[in-house]
């Protein structure tokens, strides 16, 4: 098959969206596909890319960026690509061409909902008065678009059932999206390599680390963490909180850190390198989030398949990824958090045992899973797309003979 994705953030951008394309560009290749992704200009990409046509752009919220929605020149070029469908991962501008082309060329048009915008929106509208409204217009935004789609694929049940209370009409399959699992294992890490970088970060060589790895951002719910950590850190000066990524809320967090009096403890490693950041899972004893906008929560995932057991406050997306005292614990409170930390930081054994699991819990998350599920869909959206265009043939030929 012949594959274009279209999607306005892809890597070098580190997020949960732009590791999904790249994942699945990659692996629907190794499947013998075709594949071209269709995206926005980056400051930090390369010049050469295999079969990667970038649109301009320009810097949007929260990091992102968006481009043009139709640029004539590359659509002339798609058109010559020939391809068989298009699967877009935005709602925006180059999920709106990708749309477009899709109905110009008469081919299927998939759509991936990754982002429940409706958690999004403080970025948007400042004033709380205006927050339900902008709410409403994103909810509007997500229907209008996923119901002009032939089929809408989803990482998780929570995201669908949320499109389902929009009143998406169309078919939506359930898809979680794969990760590279080889590249958070454990067993491709040197100790000592690890004992360095630990000790780069400020951590000491018998010091228990906390990690959140992810951007740094309001809907992240970190605020909530460090309030926790204000007790927890206070008499275990051996424990430290480290957050790898980067984002608006990082310096207000710095400053609320220094105000509840862990700043010490708390150590905001900024933004690494993607190709790196499979080295930072192994720094961790546990890794804890907050969070509540997921739709499926990668970093969890992440962190599972590196051996690391997940504290995570309860949330539907975690259904079948977090399982309590199997491969960590979920929380509703403060004092299930606590306490969950304390079982893991504080027994050898449970650790042990916890780590084992989620490594083994991660198996079903793998790439070629996930590329697999995808190319059945795809071929079975194109063989109904047949079926129904021989269907309105006969009709026609019927007709006409009449």
């Amino acid at each position: 098959m012949k594959i274009g994705l279209f999607t306005d953030t892809y890597y070098p951008q580190i997020n949960g969206v732009a590791t999904s394309v790249l994942m699945l560009k990659e692996n629907l290749e190794r499947l013998g596909h075709q594949v071209y992704v269709f995206t926005t200009t980056d400051p930090k990409a390369e010049k050469k890319e295999t079969n990667v046509y970038r649109v301009p752009s320009i810097p949007f919220v929260s990091e992102r960026r968006v481009g043009v929605f139709y640029n004539h020149r590359l659509a002339k070029l798609i058109k010559e690509l020939d391809l068989d469908l298009i699967h877009t991962h935005t709602e925006f501008s180059l999920g709106i061409f990708g749309r477009t082309i899709a109905k110009e060329l008469n081919i299927p048009f998939l759509h991936t909902y990754h982002t429940i915008y409706e958690d999004y929106t403080h970025y948007i509208v400042k004033l709380a008065a205006l927050a339900p409204i902008a709410k409403m217009a994103a909810r509007k935004l997500s229907l209008n678009f996923c119901n002009s789609a032939d089929e809408v694929i989803v990482p998780t049940d929570k995201v669908k059932e949320l499109l389902l209370s929009y009143e998406i009409k169309q078919n939506i399959s359930v898809i979680p999206t794969g990760i590279k699992l080889d590249k958070f294992s454990k067993y491709n890490y040197d100790s000592e390599a690890i004992c360095n970088l630990r000790t780069s970060l400020g951590i000491g060589v018998e010091d228990k680390c906390l990690l959140y790895v992810g951007r740094i951002s309001k809907e992240k719910n970190i605020e909530e963490i460090l309030i926790s950590m204000k007790s927890y850190l206070k008499d275990k000066e051996g424990v430290k909180f480290v957050l790898i990524g980067d984002g608006p809320e990082k310096s207000n967090l710095e400053d609320m850190a220094r105000e509840l009096g862990i700043y010490k403890q708390t150590i905001f490693a900024g933004e690494r390198p993607w190709d790196e950041i499979g080295m930072y899972y192994q720094i961790g004893d546990v890794f804890i989030s907050a969070s509540q906008s997921e739709t499926q929560g990668l970093t969890y995932i992440e962190a599972l398949a590196s051996g690391l057991p997940v504290v995570a406050k309860a949330d539907k997306c975690l259904e079948g990824v977090v399982q309590n005292n199997v491969n960590g614990y979920t929380f509703h409170d403060q004092e299930e958090f606590l306490r969950s930390l304390d079982s893991i930081l504080y027994n050898n054994l449970l650790k042990k045992n916890l780590s084992h699991e989620a490594i083994e819990s991660t198996k079903k998350f793998s790439v070629e899973n996930f590329a697999y599920t995808v190319e059945e869909l795809y071929k079975n959206v194109l063989l109904e797309k047949k079926d129904y265009e021989d269907l309105l043939y006969r009709n026609m030929t019927a007709l006409k003979s009449h």
